[in-house]
């Protein structure tokens, strides 16, 4: 007979199941960038830069109807205990589309045909959740940069631990160290008017009812991001009006 498993009953960190690790967010971090913003969300941080509209090269690949946008993500050599080797892989280019995607949902570059917006995002330091932290760096900084967008984004990680759900994994948490299977790791991404899925990925395993539980919790969870976004975005504007 097969074993059952067990509960998650505490998280390491103290943390209850559905609670986030301490987040900050500020906006204009690279006054040289057209748009700039970092998340921070435990020990993992993320870093976006914003440049353009501007003219895309080369030209056959201008859309006459559009802008187009393009994300770049990467994790810088250290910033995990394990030294990265630099340059783009297999990870950071799936990544990078799937943030693409993500912000696509909501970014309207109608006004601005035959350009590109591209969208920096590098991790200096990471303790898991690195996709969503890049993901809500990259939308503050996209609407720091004044970019046409619907409504603003917002991501988190949801895992089952066990037979436990539960929202922003740290590194600990990710690991394979549960009944030897690991955690089932959720990214989510949140439209924030129309609470729309903008992006949905899963590893590992989950049954529906548990899937549907997760998402809910996800919305949930970036109630409060958003308001850490929109809160990094005020002060942004008040401090830029006081400067002019």
């Amino acid at each position: 007979m097969a074993k059952e498993k067990s509960l998650y009953l505490k998280r390491n960190d103290g943390r209850k199941f559905d609670e986030v690790r301490p987040i900050t967010a500020k906006v204009g971090i690279v006054p040289s960038a057209d748009g700039s913003a970092s998340f921070e969300t435990g020990g993992t941080k993320a870093i976006a830069v914003v440049r353009g509209p501007r003219t895309l090269h080369p030209q056959h690949k201008q859309d006459p109807r559009t802008g187009i946008l393009r994300v770049s993500y990467g994790m810088m050599p250290f910033s995990v205990t394990d030294r990265i080797r630099p340059g783009p892989n297999r990870r950071s280019e799936e990544i990078s589309k799937v943030s693409e995607w993500a912000l696509n949902s909501v970014v309207d570059l109608s006004e601005f045909p035959n350009t590109v917006v591209d969208v920096f995002i590098q991790i200096p330091q990471a303790d898991a959740g690195t996709r969503v932290a890049g993901i809500n760096a990259a939308a503050i900084a996209l609407a720091h940069a004044g970019i046409p967008m619907k409504e603003m984004v917002s991501a988190i990680g949801v895992g089952k631990i066990d037979k436990t759900l539960v929202v922003d994994l740290d590194k600990y948490e990710d690991s394979d160290f549960h009944d030897g299977e690991g955690s089932t790791d959720i990214p989510v991404v949140i439209t924030s008017r129309t609470k729309k899925i903008a992006l949905l990925q899963l590893d590992g395993k989950i049954s529906v009812p548990e899937l549907k539980e997760a998402i809910e919790l996800a919305k949930k969870t970036c109630e409060e991001i958003l308001k850490v976004q929109m809160k990094a975005l005020k002060e942004a504007n008040r401090s830029e009006g006081k400067k002019k």
